[in-house]
């Protein structure tokens, strides 16, 4: 075992899980949070996984949490902060109060995450804090009046705090995945192209983060082209491949 320590939320499912179980294999000490108590302590019967409950839309209680990890495990070197949710259902019309839900996790909840973890990273000069957000963030897409918006927010703040902490030798990470077979993927209603597992996504992003310096790890790579090229295509030509081969 190595002395690393990675805190991983989001991690009681999906690339959350796999990428603990994927550190933990490697010997680094995971600190798993998540608000599913109950599948954060089945994982936490890894030697190497410690499971600390969280709720990351609860300012106050994430800073107890890390000020607990770091009394605990005594650091931190990563942090890994991929909590999210969806619900393609209620996205189908405009609804401000859905919309207000998953800005709330998906990106102040982010927000909260990095805010914890911001003064310890920076005085010591040292660290890596990843976020897993989404390539669909780059576009708008249809029948996604809240889930892409928070991922366009998401990876813009990244893109942002990667200046603010590199001054201080803290490294930002952007890991934007494709589609991943999950519970909240399971609930779209279209063929997902180039679906992957979990597991094949946790080793994308412990190459990327520990042997690799990329800013941005995407995969897969057909993904990686397919929305490269989104962003560079005129508004009239994307609009027009969009409303043909997604909107239905």
């Amino acid at each position: 075992m190595n002395d690393k320590v990675v805190w991983i939320t989001g991690a009681s499912s999906g690339i959350g899980e796999a990428t603990a179980l994927r550190f933990a294999k490697e010997g680094w000490k995971v600190v798993v949070s998540a608000r599913r108590v109950e599948l954060l302590n089945k994982l936490a019967e890894n030697e190497n996984i410690y499971s600390y409950p969280l709720d990351i839309t609860d300012t106050i209680k994430i800073k107890e949490v890390f000020e607990s990890i770091i009394k605990d495990l005594g650091k931190i070197d990563l942090c890994i902060f991929s909590s999210g949710t969806y619900e393609r259902k209620s996205e189908k019309e405009i609804s401000v109060e859905n919309i207000k839900q998953v800005i709330d996790v998906n990106f102040l909840g982010i927000i909260n995450s990095v805010s914890s973890v911001e003064k310890y990273f920076k005085e010591n000069k040292s660290g890596h804090i990843a976020i897993v957000s989404s390539p669909v963030g780059y576009r708008g897409l249809p029948k996604s009046s809240g889930y892409t918006p928070s991922k366009a927010a998401l990876n813009n703040f990244t893109q942002g705090i990667y200046f603010d902490f590199q001054k201080f030798n803290v490294r930002i990470t952007l890991i934007t995945p494709g589609f991943i077979k999950t519970a909240l993927t399971d609930k779209n209603e279209f063929k997902m192209p180039f679906l992957k597992t979990p597991e094949y996504a946790a080793n994308k992003i412990f190459e990327g983060l520990v042997n690799k310096q990329a800013f941005e790890i995407i995969f897969p790579p057909q993904i990686a082209i397919i929305y490269k090229i989104f962003q560079i295509l005129p508004n009239r030509m994307y609009n027009y491949l969009i409303s043909k081969f997604v909107n239905r």
